[in-house]
Parts: C-alpha cells; sequence; structure tokens
C-alpha cells in the first residue's frame, strides 16, 4: 500500500517533495496545467449533437423489461419511438427560434438539439404489447416478454 502516490488536481504525477518551492508555478506544471486540466475538453467535445445522449436505465422482472430514459425539457410530442426488426430507436429533435426587437436593438437566438438511442430487443418481446409514456421529463417504456418465455414453475411428477 505504500507504494501508491497521491495524484495532485492538476493530473501531474511529479511528487510535491521534489518539486522546489518557489513563489512563481514550475513551467511543467503551467503545461500539465494545459493538457491536463479542462481546456483540451474543449477541443475534443463534439458542439453538432446539441444535447448529450439521455441517462438510461433497463431493468428486467419475469414478465418484462422496463426502459426509463430521463429526457427533462422535452415535450411527448418531440419524442419518436420506432420498432423494426427487434431494433427499438428512440429519437427527439427540437427547435427554438427567439427574436425580440427593442428600441434600437434586435436580438435572435436559435437552438437545436436532437439525439438517437438504439436498443436491440430479444425474440421473446410481445412487439404487440410494447406501452410507452412520458411523465416529468421521464420516458418510460414497457417491454412485455411472451409467455413462453416466462419462467414456469417446477412441476413435481409423482414417481409411480
Amino acid at each position: 500500500m505504500n507504494d501508491l502516490i497521491t495524484k495532485p488536481k492538476n493530473g501531474s504525477l511529479t511528487k510535491e517533495k521534489t518539486l522546489k518551492q518557489s513563489n512563481f508555478p514550475i513551467f511543467s506544471s503551467l503545461i500539465d496545467d494545459w493538457f491536463l486540466g479542462d481546456i483540451p475538453s474543449l477541443f475534443t467535445s463534439n458542439y453538432n449533437t446539441g444535447i448529450t445522449l439521455p441517462k438510461t436505465n433497463i431493468r428486467e422482472t419475469v414478465d418484462a423489461y422496463f426502459v426509463e430514459m430521463a429526457v427533462p425539457g422535452l415535450k411527448k410530442d418531440d419524442l419518436e419511438l420506432k420498432l423494426d426488426n427487434q431494433m427499438l430507436s428512440i429519437s427527439a429533435e427540437t427547435k427554438k427560434e427567439n427574436e425580440e426587437n427593442k428600441d434600437n436593438y434586435t436580438r435572435r437566438e436559435f437552438g437545436y438539439s436532437s439525439f438517437k438511442r438504439s436498443f436491440t430487443l430479444p425474440e421473446f418481446i410481445d412487439e404487440s404489447k410494447i406501452k410507452a409514456k412520458y411523465n416529468e421529463g421521464i420516458l418510460s417504456i414497457e417491454l412485455p416478454k411472451k409467455e413462453e418465455a416466462k419462467p414456469k414453475p417446477p412441476k413435481t411428477i409423482k414417481v409411480s
């Protein structure tokens, strides 16, 4: 356990004991701050997506699968669910424009966001009984299993 080292906030693995104490930052720590800090994430982030993929919970019970997706700020009409060849696709697209005219200026803002998530469903899902509802920013989808896929209780066999 003594071999573990403490990693400073700037991401550098240099032990603080070996650095010279001074009133000015050491050049290498400035480089570490630049390359290991938050600035590179600005260059690698994807600005075209508008919003990130929504967080999704999937749980299984004896009778069905349940998918819950956090999509706050959207309306029910913004969401589109499609089922094609056991592939469930959930997508949304929103566009917003706002223009404000005052005495000597015009302010115009617009926004666009979209996402699409797809899930391959098992063969034993009863597609005719799939239900979806949207309530307070949570999309809930129930994917019932076919009767033959549900576990059967153990059967007792009498010995004759």
